[in-house]
């Protein structure tokens, strides 16, 4: 399974919007400019990620984005799956009853098939956004010298 730029990107953004969103809202362009992402495609995966219910956003002066849960709630599989869709790194028509193939009562590797997609889901579902927040937060500890605050 190869991620695209809105996994790698979308999960980004959702680590910073989680340190910063609990004092107040986080506007695009602090997320932007914090992550090295254009506000416009920023603006899209933002749209998917509140689509799934992820992030909410306020209107107004101070509006912006916040988490629409606690951090401990979402894990790395909400977000991909939000962002990519179905995580499967093999489409096995032979895993589907409704669908079948031709040797599906003879083929062996949709078990294995089955098997890496199941490594993957268990993976990404068992890491949450607020165990990357805190590892993140780590990180900045490390590079005092940068600012990690926005001014809007």
């Amino acid at each position: 399974m190869k991620l695209s730029t809105k996994g790698r990107y979308g999960l980004r953004a959702m680590i910073d919007l989680a340190m910063f969103c609990e004092e107040e809202t986080v506007s695009i362009s602090c997320i932007a400019a914090r992550q090295h992402i254009s506000e416009s495609y920023l603006e899209q995966l933002v749209r998917k990620l509140r689509k799934a219910e992820l992030v909410v956003s306020s209107r107004g002066a101070q509006g912006g984005y916040r988490l629409a849960r606690p951090a401990a709630e979402i894990s790395v599989g909400d977000i991909l799956r939000a962002l990519e869709g179905n995580l499967d790194a093999v489409e096995c028509p032979g895993l589907k009853e409704d669908q079948g193939c031709e040797g599906a009562d003879f083929c062996v590797t949709k078990f294995v098939w089955q098997k890496i997609n199941d490594s993957i889901t268990e993976a990404v579902d068992e890491i949450h956004l607020d165990q990357l927040v805190n590892e993140s937060r780590k990180a900045w500890e490390n590079k005092k010298d940068i600012s990690i605050k926005c001014e809007n």
